[in-house]
């Protein structure tokens, strides 16, 4: 007696392929809300209105809400100092680099909350727009907003 008998009613059959990853990796607010108490709010405040003339508020600030979030994951990642305007009020410091400090998934979170707090609406910060960014931009020092101003 044969102990293969039981392959005459096994029918081959493909395996199904893996599913494709997601298209975008969007950051999550609540999550971002805690890595924001962590870093960002000591200069920018729990209420995002910033320390005049130090620190900018994030509160209705169109550089936090563009639409194209690529110059604020670039702050983030390597910092910003000088001067820079905003909401009419010229501001003077220096916001550190946080490109050691912060992965990618800290940063998408951390600016999307940002982008959806204290009456601000902007869509989500990806992780892969932030490794895109990080990967593409190397300098040893921060930005300035002139810099970042460029063509």
């Amino acid at each position: 007696q044969r102990s293969d008998f039981w392959l005459r009613d096994v029918k081959a059959v493909s395996a199904a392929p893996a599913p494709a990853p997601p298209a975008s990796n969007p950051g999550n607010a609540q999550a971002g809300e805690g890595v924001y108490l962590r870093v960002c709010f000591a200069c920018h405040q729990p209420t995002g209105l910033g320390l005049p003339p130090a620190f900018p508020p994030l509160a209705g600030s169109t550089i936090v809400t563009d639409a194209n979030p690529g110059k604020i994951i670039r702050i983030v990642l390597h910092g910003l100092q000088g001067p820079i305007e905003v909401k009419g009020t010229t501001y003077n410091s220096m916001m550190p680099p946080h490109l050691a400090q912060l992965n990618d998934r800290e940063i998408a979170d951390a600016l999307t909350y940002v982008r959806n707090s204290w009456g601000n609406s902007a869509a989500p910060v990806t992780v892969e727009a932030v490794t895109e960014v990080r990967a593409q931009v190397q300098r040893p020092t921060p930005w300035t907003w002139a810099e970042l101003n460029q063509p």
